[in-house]
């Protein structure tokens, strides 16, 4: 799967080529067919796993490190997906590639919008967990501009069109905006 979001990353959904991806992870195409069935299949696990790893770096702790109040958990959750990190701007960039693929893709699409209804609810959930009297459509219309805000600063600060630390700026500031929001 690693090796599936870097050849996405690097050459795009419409350029992944199993035989490529069969190379870069050091196994036959035979045995990437065996697994994942067909190119959709390959998408499909891709797309899992991008998720999953990016829950990863944005969650894991050390374990001697204090842990975070429910705010620090929701900055920490968000501003992680910015950060200069070989892992997060392949899986920035894979993500990105699958989201623009999922245009033209319906069965990817269907796929790319409940992995981006999970991430919306937890973002959701972590914002209830700061302002447990926020009401349910006030945190999901939230945690939908957040994340969406999240994607558009990816997007720029890996084409090169924003400095990252200003990406992540923008990101505390709208996480702020929104926490006043809730507040009312």
């Amino acid at each position: 799967m690693e090796a599936a979001a870097r050849v996405i990353a690097r050459r795009g959904v419409r350029g992944l080529r199993v035989e490529e991806l069969a190379a870069e992870a050091g196994v036959s195409t035979a045995l990437i067919y065996y697994h994942f069935k067909d190119r959709t299949g390959i998408l499909r696990a891709t797309l899992e796993f991008i998720s999953d790893r990016a829950e990863r770096y944005t969650t894991e702790r050390d374990p001697g490190e204090q842990p975070l109040d429910a705010r620090g958990e929701l900055e920490q959750s968000l501003l992680l997906e910015l950060q200069d990190t070989a892992t997060v701007r392949e899986n920035s960039t894979a993500w990105g590639e699958l989201r623009a693929s999922a245009v033209f893709d319906p069965d990817l699409r269907e796929e790319l919008a409940r992995s981006t209804l999970i991430w919306v609810q937890e973002v959701a959930e972590l914002l209830g967990r700061v302002h447990p009297m926020g009401g349910a459509a006030a945190l999901a219309g939230s945690a939908e501009r957040l994340t969406a805000l999240l994607e558009g600063l990816s997007v720029r600060w890996l084409s090169g069109s924003l400095p990252l630390s200003h990406a992540r700026e923008l990101m505390a500031d709208a996480i702020d905006i929104e926490l006043a929001r809730l507040r009312g």
